[in-house]
């Protein structure tokens, strides 16, 4: 079934919101990305060491996280304090491939951070120092560039990283909000189409509010290589929501880090069942929100929902593109009875 591509997928009938037993298409080969082009050199080779030694194209590591797993588990980094007693976290990302599920039967050649699609979600707080140590085990370049605010020279633009090599990225976490980060060596939308980003959060120094907080990453895969996606996803494989609904209690708050990383389309959407949330665009403001139940956004877009049922049972979320549902982008909320102490 390799070369069909995702408007073929449909006419055959797959239902939205199901496994797609029994699918097959894989991804037929690996190109290759560009030379790194001339004057993309490292401006600081003092923080910097290339490799000119090839890296493996899979390297063996555990088992990535799972869709579910990845929607709580926030890398806070090994913390340390200074001589000042500010705040100093300290993160290690690796780049290598592998390749990994994006629906059920179905591989895909990935490029990734810390082997999973997406990368680990790096949690901190505003003003604290952080270090990134990078390691490319990749077959090609890599960098890490963090949207936010940081030195030139910390931008992952410039900083390309060979395989075997290795860069430390320093800077001081601001302002607090959500916030994304991605591999920013050309081609671009191979880069991240292969896998290369995940979610950077930076909580504001007065905590928000308690809550049962959820990062969703909105991603497509082209599994046949021809420029459109056959599948969408949360967090990584097809309809892994509907088929493993997130449960949440009645009259619980639930925060939602919604990120968009969608490449081949111009944009992606979340739409929420039975409800309505507030919506905090790039979450960089603590009181300014919309109250609605769908939200739009294009690439590095991101937004902080939050919202509350009152009712119990199941209630879907899923992007407001039909097609994009039918193929993947589909999920629930299973909201059960709050548990009534003795």
């Amino acid at each position: 079934m390799s070369g069909v591509s995702r408007r073929q997928f449909l006419t055959w009938g797959f239902p939205a919101g199901l496994g797609l037993t029994g699918a097959a298409l894989a991804a037929t080969g690996q190109e290759a990305s560009p030379p790194i082009p001339k004057g993309m050199a490292h401006p600081n080779p003092t923080q910097y060491t290339g490799s000119s030694r090839p890296a493996p194209t899979e390297r063996q590591a555990p088992d990535a996280l799972n869709p579910m797993q990845i929607l709580t588990a926030f890398d806070h980094g090994k913390v340390t304090r200074s001589p000042d007693g500010r705040v100093q976290r300290e993160y290690t990302m690796t780049a290598f491939d592998r390749e990994i599920e994006v629906a059920r039967g179905v591989k895909f050649p990935a490029w990734t951070f810390n082997g999973a699609v997406p990368g680990p979600t790096i949690r901190c707080t505003e003003g604290d120092r952080l270090l990134i140590h990078f390691r490319n085990e990749g077959s090609m370049p890599h960098s890490i560039h963090l949207h936010g605010i940081h030195p030139a020279n910390m931008d992952g633009v410039f900083e390309i990283v060979p395989p075997g090599g290795r860069y430390d990225y320093e800077l001081t976490a601001d302002p607090f909000g959500l916030f994304l980060y991605h591999c920013h060596v050309m081609p671009l939308k191979k880069h991240i189409h292969k896998g290369l980003y995940g979610t950077f959060i930076v909580d504001p120094k007065t905590p928000r509010p308690p809550a049962k907080e959820l990062v969703m990453v909105m991603n497509g895969f082209d599994t046949d290589l021809d420029g459109e996606n056959e599948f969408y996803t949360v967090n990584g494989i097809a309809n892994y929501f509907a088929e493993h609904p997130i449960p949440i209690q009645v009259g619980e708050l639930v925060r939602v880090y919604l990120v968009n990383v969608t490449e081949f389309d111009l944009i992606n959407s979340f739409h929420l069942h039975g409800n309505v949330f507030r919506l905090y665009r790039t979450g960089t403001n603590l009181t300014t929100y919309e109250v609605t139940d769908t939200v739009t956004l294009c690439q590095g877009e991101r937004c902080i929902l939050e919202f509350t049922y009152n009712l119990p049972g199941k209630f879907m979320f899923h992007a407001h593109q039909s097609e994009f549902a039918e193929l993947g982008w589909m999920g629930m909320f299973d909201v059960r009875p709050r548990a009534v102490s003795a």
